[in-house]
Protein backbone atom coordinates (compact mmCIF):
# COMPACT_ATOMS: atom_id res chain seq x y z
CA UNK A 1 0.00 0.00 0.00
CA UNK A 2 1.60 3.30 -0.56
CA UNK A 3 1.15 5.83 1.81
CA UNK A 4 1.78 9.73 1.47
CA UNK A 5 3.29 11.86 4.28
CA UNK A 6 0.26 13.32 4.60
CA UNK A 7 -2.13 10.54 5.05
CA UNK A 8 0.01 9.60 8.16
CA UNK A 9 -0.29 13.66 9.61
CA UNK A 10 -1.32 14.22 12.94
CA UNK A 11 -5.07 15.60 11.25
CA UNK A 12 -5.33 12.47 9.14
CA UNK A 13 -4.77 10.65 12.04
CA UNK A 14 -7.39 11.95 13.82
CA UNK A 15 -9.84 11.91 11.08
CA UNK A 16 -8.67 8.51 10.39
CA UNK A 17 -9.17 7.45 14.19
CA UNK A 18 -12.84 8.91 13.84
CA UNK A 19 -13.65 7.53 10.73
CA UNK A 20 -12.29 3.99 12.22
CA UNK A 21 -14.86 4.46 15.05
CA UNK A 22 -17.95 5.22 12.82
CA UNK A 23 -17.06 1.99 10.65
CA UNK A 24 -17.52 0.12 14.03
CA UNK A 25 -21.08 1.89 14.72
CA UNK A 26 -22.27 1.15 11.00
CA UNK A 27 -21.24 -2.24 11.41
CA UNK A 28 -22.74 -3.18 14.47
CA UNK A 29 -25.89 -1.80 13.35
CA UNK A 30 -25.70 -3.84 9.68
CA UNK A 31 -25.17 -6.93 12.24
CA UNK A 32 -28.43 -6.04 13.89
CA UNK A 33 -30.47 -5.56 10.44
CA UNK A 34 -28.82 -8.88 9.79
CA UNK A 35 -30.65 -10.65 12.13
CA UNK A 36 -33.93 -9.03 11.63
CA UNK A 37 -33.76 -10.00 7.89
CA UNK A 38 -34.91 -13.00 6.42
CA UNK A 39 -34.07 -13.17 3.18
CA UNK A 40 -30.79 -14.86 2.01
CA UNK A 41 -29.69 -13.01 -1.04
CA UNK A 42 -30.14 -9.44 1.70
CA UNK A 43 -28.32 -11.05 4.33
CA UNK A 44 -25.64 -11.45 2.24
CA UNK A 45 -25.26 -8.44 0.71
CA UNK A 46 -24.75 -7.54 4.00
CA UNK A 47 -22.05 -9.62 5.17
CA UNK A 48 -20.17 -8.33 1.84
CA UNK A 49 -20.71 -4.95 3.15
CA UNK A 50 -19.23 -5.77 6.71
CA UNK A 51 -16.62 -7.76 4.79
CA UNK A 52 -15.73 -4.61 2.88
CA UNK A 53 -15.90 -2.18 6.05
CA UNK A 54 -13.54 -4.87 8.04
CA UNK A 55 -10.45 -4.55 5.42
CA UNK A 56 -10.87 -1.15 5.51
CA UNK A 57 -10.66 -0.75 8.90
CA UNK A 58 -7.67 -2.93 8.62
CA UNK A 59 -6.07 -0.78 5.70
CA UNK A 60 -6.34 2.51 8.39
CA UNK A 61 -5.00 0.57 11.47
CA UNK A 62 -1.89 -0.41 9.07
CA UNK A 63 -1.50 2.99 8.21
CA UNK A 64 -1.06 3.96 12.26
CA UNK A 65 0.41 0.62 13.74
CA UNK A 66 1.53 2.69 16.81
CA UNK A 67 -1.77 3.32 18.04
CA UNK A 68 -3.15 1.54 20.68
CA UNK A 69 -6.42 -0.85 20.87
CA UNK A 70 -8.15 1.25 23.74
CA UNK A 71 -7.45 4.57 21.27
CA UNK A 72 -9.45 2.96 18.52
CA UNK A 73 -12.23 1.91 20.38
CA UNK A 74 -12.61 5.49 22.02
CA UNK A 75 -11.84 3.48 25.16
CA UNK A 76 -8.77 6.44 26.36
CA UNK A 77 -8.65 8.02 30.05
Amino acid sequence: MDVKDEDTSEESKKNHISYYRSLNKVISEIKEEKEQEGEPAIKNHLDKRIEAMEKDKERIRDMFPNIKEEEWNGNTN
